[in-house]
């Protein structure tokens, strides 16, 4: 039961997250990047009606960075006065620039603030083999024609921190209820009245693309101690309608507990949904059944650290994985102890 009670915070983030559920052989041809890009931004005015902190899009979301795509976003965003995280395609020329391999592309996430501008980038670090990239191919380029695949990207560096300055809170305890525990006025409650908001945040999360939310160690580095939650990008689109998605978020519920922090999760089509730190799902686009995949939007209050405060971190975070190999060895001396105490016993018979 006490995992169902909500965690207590003084500050929360709105967060509108999309799911535009495009199928996979849509990404890969252009043919259809109009309709495909006009359909994410009708279901982003739709989320905006709601007056979120952040808007968010799904890794793969933008067919292209053309000028009158950039404009439309931009456009969208100030308009309503929001922050914005969205996934695309990155490319840096490269220093020994040389023809062909004139550049390098990176599987990314951009951080756009309230007026438009363009803040910060992450790259994906851990790039999938054979879908991201080709082993040897820089070397070998022969590969490319015996192993055509629809990417070939770099790694980026390490995780770079999105910080959101001075975002309106939805809800501060201390500042509407004079630090009266557990009273909440209607007005939070229903997140109504957003314009007579008094209180600042400033939110700080660390982003992870696609199967990044399963690999432990790579979430422990981007979940430093000042970070608020951590936010996937995902296109599942591969997987169709399967048990997939199901997995990669019961996957996901591990890096959440493990690093203290809740994990939001934007998906091409499904499951877009957020985790709080101690693992449960909170709220699923669609509930159950087929319409987890079905395009549209959600919004959740997502809970941040106290201000100006750091997290207690948990014992994962400050470990990382000692504590398992550490189980792993004393479990081979055991064995090898036990194997050598047989022999020894044969030897006496």
């Amino acid at each position: 039961n006490r995992l169902l009670v909500p965690v207590d915070t003084d500050r929360q983030l709105t967060v509108a997250l999309v799911q535009p559920s495009i199928r996979q052989e849509v990404i890969w041809s252009h043919a259809k990047d109009a309709d495909r890009f006009n359909k994410i931004i009708e279901l982003s005015k739709l989320a905006i009606a709601v007056k979120p902190d952040l808007l968010i899009w799904p890794e793969s979301s933008m067919p292209n960075f053309t000028e009158d795509n950039f404009r439309a976003i931009t456009d969208l965003i100030v308009a309503n006065k929001v922050w914005m995280i969205l996934g695309a395609d990155d490319a840096e020329r490269r220093a020994d620039a040389t023809g062909r391999e004139d550049h390098e592309y990176f599987n990314a996430a951009f951080l756009f603030n309230p007026e438009g501008k363009y803040v910060v980038t992450y790259r994906k670090q851990h790039l999938v083999v054979f879908g991201e990239y080709l082993p040897f191919a820089r070397w070998l380029p022969f590969l490319r024609k015996l192993i055509p695949i629809p990417g070939d990207f770099t790694p980026g560096d390490g995780p770079v921190p999105f910080e959101l300055d001075a975002v309106p809170a939805v809800y501060d305890r201390r500042a509407r209820d004079g630090d009266v525990p557990g009273r909440r006025s209607q007005t939070a409650a229903t997140g109504a009245d957003r314009s007579k908001r008094d209180a600042t945040t400033a939110a700080k999360l660390s982003v992870l693309i696609c199967f990044e939310d399963v690999i432990p160690g790579l979430a422990r580095q981007s979940a430093g101690d000042d970070i608020d939650f951590l936010l996937n990008l995902t296109n599942d689109g591969w997987f169709g309608e399967s048990a997939a998605q199901w997995q990669q978020a019961a996957n996901a519920v591990f890096r959440a507990v493990e690093n203290g922090l809740p994990l939001v999760r934007c998906t091409n089509n499904g499951l877009t949904c957020w985790i709080d730190s101690r693992g449960a799902i909170r709220e699923i686009l669609g509930g159950e059944g087929k319409a987890v995949y079905a395009p549209g939007f959600m919004t959740a209050k997502i809970p941040l650290r106290p201000a100006a405060e750091k997290r207690e971190p948990t014992f994962y975070h400050r470990h990382g994985d000692w504590f398992g190999w550490g189980c792993i060895a004393v479990s081979a001396l055991a064995r090898v102890i036990h194997l050598g105490g047989r022999g020894s016993t044969r030897a006496v018979i």
